[in-house]
């Protein structure tokens, strides 16, 4: 008999690591723009601590989930936290001191992004050797509920810090990652490296994760459609919300209220996951999802009140959240072991590619037309996506743990590969 997950002493050591970096991550990404705005008073510099983050972010992403099916995934979690650890001290002691030079805030920036495109594919990676697969739709929830609520609590918590002292935020961040890394240190399992010839870093490797999600329908119109199209259309949608109801930037209480309400609707969907069994029902899930957008964009085109948003994007994005476990779960499943890392890291890269383009887009719409033809036109598209997922034959074929690729690697012999029908466990973040 599978033992429960909080029995699972390795699982709890990994939720709580992930607890304790992912706490510390939001105080700082919350005070590292206002460092820089206290330090230069300069809105574009402190705007580049995003820009830099995010680049790092889409630039590594690829070669992070090569290095995570390389590289013994424990080992390779330790080496991150430590090197994040190393610069966010190295800042700390600046900030403590006085002065936080920008190149160096730039660096934390940038190195925090890389060292976290390396690290969530390993996590991705050991947690299929810590949980059972028939766990996994629960685990996921639970890890999507931890990282939710330290989104929350994260921002308000650097934000009290960094009013009583500028480097404090930093120190907590600082001991949020020595605390995660002696968690690592302590879990006992191992994942086996991959080995294999050839350059670490060659197109083939990079591409490995890409090339295996485009060979299997379901998961290449999901992830265009859902990933690409709708996470473009909400990030609109979210932002014309945002704007609109602050009226036009006079006050930040309606535009306050709908961010919360996103916040809110995806940890609660985080909540609600382990009580439905997303990976059974991901299609039905993600079908619901993008028509419930469509709905929500109708509605506030036509009601222009703050409430009524925040209560549509709150439950748009409790289905999204829910139904994104569903197909992460989906995803580890039929993913073998020894390309988690590249498949994990491919699909984010995805998925996170236009989500810098959609708020852009909002504004141009809601400049250009006003906010009811902004809400209407960001409709059509969801609309468009909706019809895709709902009817497209791919999207109504999914995939089962049977259903893998044929693999581009040749097989590899002795102690990394794992024999076929070997029994795997598979996690999820």
């Amino acid at each position: 008999m599978t033992k429960p997950l909080r029995d699972n002493r390795d699982f709890r050591l990994l939720w709580l690591s992930g607890l304790f970096a992912v706490l510390g991550g939001q105080m700082s990404a919350l005070a590292l723009p206002l460092l820089v705005l206290k330090e230069t008073g300069s809105a574009v510099q402190a705007g580049a601590v995003g820009t830099v983050s995010v680049g790092a972010v889409l630039i590594t992403m690829l070669p992070g989930g090569v290095m995570a099916d390389r590289v013994e995934r424990r080992r390779l979690m330790r080496l991150c936290d430590i090197g994040s650890l190393t610069v966010v001290a190295a800042l700390t002691a600046a900030v403590w001191s006085g002065h936080a030079p920008m190149p160096l805030v730039l660096l934390v920036a940038a190195a925090g992004a890389v060292l976290s495109s390396v690290y969530g594919p390993a996590v991705f990676g050991l947690m299929r050797a810590v949980v059972p697969a028939g766990q996994m739709g629960t685990a996921t929830a639970r890890l999507q509920a931890r990282t939710h609520t330290a989104r929350l609590v994260g921002p308000l918590v650097g934000g009290a810090l960094f009013g009583l002292h500028p480097a404090l935020p930093f120190a907590a961040e600082a001991l949020g990652l020595l605390l995660s890394t002696v968690c690592v240190a302590l879990v006992r399992t191992r994942s086996r490296a991959r080995t294999t010839a050839g350059a670490v870093f060659s197109r083939r490797e990079l591409m490995a994760g890409l090339t295996f999600l485009w060979t299997i329908p379901y998961l290449r119109t999901v992830l265009l459609v859902f990933g690409l199209g709708m996470n473009f259309a909400f990030g609109a949608l979210t932002f014309t919300a945002l704007t609109a109801f602050s009226e036009g930037g006079r006050s930040g209480i309606g535009g306050g209220f709908v961010i919360t309400c996103v916040s809110a609707g995806a940890l609660a969907g985080a909540l609600l996951a382990p009580r439905i069994g997303p990976d059974r029902h991901s299609r039905v899930l993600i079908v619901a999802t993008c028509w419930t957008c469509v709905a929500a964009a109708g509605v506030m085109a036509w009601i222009g009140r703050p409430l009524v948003a925040g209560v549509m994007c709150a439950l748009c994005m409790c289905l999204s959240t829910v139904a994104s476990i569903g197909f992460l779960t989906k995803l580890l499943i039929v993913t073998p072991e020894e390309r988690v890392g590249r498949v994990q890291s491919a699909a984010g890269f995805l998925s996170s590619m236009v989500q810098p383009f959609g708020p852009l887009a909002g504004g141009a719409l809601l400049t250009a037309f006003g906010a009811r033809w902004a809400f209407t036109l960001t409709g059509c598209v969801l609309a468009a996506s909706a019809l895709v997922v709902t009817f497209a034959p791919s999207a109504r074929a999914e995939p089962s743990p049977h259903d893998e690729a044929e693999p581009t690697d040749p097989p590899e012999p002795g102690p990394g590969s794992t024999p076929a029908g070997a029994r795997h466990a598979v996690p999820g973040d």
